[in-house]
């Protein structure tokens, strides 16, 4: 029998007798439903159930001729080795272990863990699975996973709490591309999930900013009630955060090698910063005043907490200024440590302060890449000279 050419298979037609290879014993190229192409096939006797058997060796001409061939003399070998190919092929299925969506997801977050510093955003990024997707579809192998099993997550969560909602689809995204990355499902469900949930509202709509005292209200405030008491951190780490304007974790993560008492300065270095970037802050005579109190507490945290070897929780703050009533512009929300930040830029601005050096007193990121790369200097020395009138003004409530 003549070996199939490339001439004969492409002028193959739906509906024809299939064609033999005319090498391979039992290697056959069936039409399909479209003219030129058509799919192998290879039948054998197996050597293990004795019954006639077919096995599909893909589509022509994606596998052609030659490649077909190999693949089904290779199949013969096996044939008189006395092993059936197909059955085989189910055991390596089998074998290939499709994990549940909770396994995939543990995987993942193992993988991602050593490149996180942030120890908060290693615990939420689990957590939040833990809390709004694993109940629902943890036990649900990947492959089986479908857009309407995501929907069903995310949908108690869409609308009363979009901010987490987004979140949570990010990291099922990121879950699901890793399954199929390694082979475990065809596609990604996550991708067309939104068409089965209602439109949230728009992030300038749903956006709450962090509550802020009006700054004309930060000297009383400061005057009423950090007046420190024997052994209480909180209100020197509150003040200091005030007259620095430096967000609450920096300040409570600061270490007394970062500080230089003779040259004024506390420089915060990059894996500490937000956006990566080594911060020189001015130390004024009031957080200087600060510091020497602090001297002797202990001998690694400026602001040490009570379990000695661990830095200070954000909520030793929020609590305080929960528990004091702190006044913010929103009559209907408490005043949070981060929103002093905001206070301190508004007493820039209507204090004739530029733009640019306010910004570099909160170590904000500057977006415009081509503006950032001619950013060389920090501005220390005219930023000391404003955060030092910042800390006159806080102070001037105890007149």
């Amino acid at each position: 029998m003549a070996i199939l050419t490339d001439t004969k298979a492409r002028s193959i037609k739906p509906g024809q007798k299939p064609l033999p290879h005319g090498g391979v014993t039992g290697l056959t190229l069936h039409p399909s439903s479209r003219p030129g192409q058509g799919k192998w096939v290879f039948r054998f006797v197996s050597p293990v159930t004795g019954t006639r058997r077919n096995m599909g060796l893909g589509t022509y001409p994606a596998v052609g001729i030659a490649n077909a061939a190999k693949q089904a003399a290779a199949l013969r070998e096996d044939l008189l080795g006395g092993n059936d190919p197909l059955e085989k092929k189910k055991l390596v299925v089998e074998a290939a272990h499709i994990p549940t969506f909770e396994e995939a997801a543990r995987s993942v977050h193992e993988t991602l863990l050593p490149g996180w510093k942030n120890k908060k955003h290693q615990k939420q990024w689990i957590n939040t699975l833990n809390c709004y997707a694993l109940p629902i579809i943890g036990h649900i192998p990947v492959n089986e996973i479908t857009p309407a099993h995501l929907a069903e997550a995310l949908r108690p969560i869409w609308l009363d709490i979009p901010e987490t909602a987004s979140r949570v689809k990010q990291r099922l995204h990121a879950v699901m591309a890793w399954c199929w990355a390694h082979g475990h499902c065809s596609s990604n469900p996550v991708d067309v999930v939104t068409h089965l949930l209602p439109q949230q509202p728009e992030r300038s709509i749903r956006t709450k900013h962090h509550p802020a005292m009006p700054w004309r209200d930060i000297p009383r405030f400061v005057n009423t009630f950090m007046r420190p008491e024997f052994g209480d951190v909180t209100r020197p780490l509150l003040e200091f955060v005030i007259h620095t304007g430096c967000r609450s974790e920096e300040v409570r993560g600061m270490v007394w090698s970062e500080v230089n008492m003779e040259n004024a300065t506390w420089t915060i270095p990059p894996e500490r910063m937000k956006n990566k970037i080594q911060h020189r802050v001015p130390l004024t005579e009031r957080t200087l005043e600060i510091l020497r109190s602090l001297q002797g507490w202990h001998d690694h945290w400026v602001f040490p907490s009570p379990r000695d070897q661990v830095q200070l929780s954000d909520m030793v703050l929020t609590s305080f200024l929960r528990r004091v009533k702190a006044r913010s512009s929103d009559p209907n929300r408490v005043a949070t440590a981060h929103g002093f930040r905001s206070s301190f830029r508004d007493w820039a601005s209507e204090n004739g302060y530029s733009r640019d050096l306010a910004e570099r007193a909160l170590a904000h990121s500057i977006p415009n890449k081509v503006e950032a790369a001619y950013h060389r200097t920090d501005l220390l020395e005219q930023r000391r000279s404003m955060m030092e009138q910042w800390s006159k003004f806080i102070c001037s409530g105890d007149r």
